[in-house]
């Protein structure tokens, strides 16, 4: 009975092993777990680091589609101005360049009657009368008013019309006995013209007036 209480005493516990010895928990012991404590802060100080830096990259991801469309919506605008500008430049040559051929078919029209009053102008008076030069001044006149007609000159003549103030100025009157000539145009002393719708000069006029 003695030997078998004495190899029960020697015998250990595995529960004491796996727990320690009494010297782990001695006071100073206590040092392996302050440096355990002492370690935390670096590892939270690193994890908000890294934090930090994957918040900055999903930003800068999330910011690269607004950019590359801003950039593709200046890149539109400037692109809109150069084809407007060009479109603008286009449009005055354009308008130019007709302008120009008006005014050159108007002169092309005109180019006969000018030789006509060349021819005239430079006659011998001492061997041409004055029937021929009023024939050939009448048919310049008709050739540019044929060509002024072409071009869309209209002529006022509003003799025997009643009288007009848009088209028209009266610079005299004239009494006149009859009612229903009251107001009527008798006399032009210049005649109006008329360009395409445009009024050039007024037809200068003389009116017959009814006094009753």
């Amino acid at each position: 009975m003695r030997h078998s209480k004495k190899k029960i005493e020697q015998t250990r516990l595995p529960e004491q092993d796996a727990m320690g010895s009494s010297d782990d928990y001695a006071p100073g012991g206590s040092t392996s777990q302050g440096d355990g404590q002492a370690d935390a802060p670096t590892f939270a100080a690193t994890d908000a680091q890294d934090s930090g830096t994957a918040a900055s990259e999903r930003e800068s991801s999330a910011d690269a589609p607004a950019q590359q469309e801003s950039g593709a919506e200046r890149e539109r605008y400037l692109r809109l101005a150069a084809e407007y500008d060009n479109y603008r430049k286009r449009a005055a040559r354009e308008r130019s360049d007709a302008g120009a051929r008006a005014q050159a078919d108007l002169v092309r029209e005109l180019i006969d009657a000018l030789d006509d009053v060349a021819r005239f102008a430079h006659v011998d008076p001492a061997t041409t009368d004055a029937a021929t030069v009023v024939q050939g001044v009448d048919m310049v006149e008709k050739k540019l008013l044929k060509a002024l007609g072409n071009a869309g000159l209209e002529v006022i003549n509003p003799v025997g019309e009643t009288f007009d103030p848009t088209v028209q100025e009266a610079v005299a009157t004239e009494p006149t006995s009859a009612r229903e000539d009251d107001h009527v145009v008798s006399q032009v002393y210049q005649p109006g013209y008329v360009f395409k719708g445009q009024l050039l000069r007024p037809a200068r006029v003389v009116v017959k007036q009814w006094n009753g």
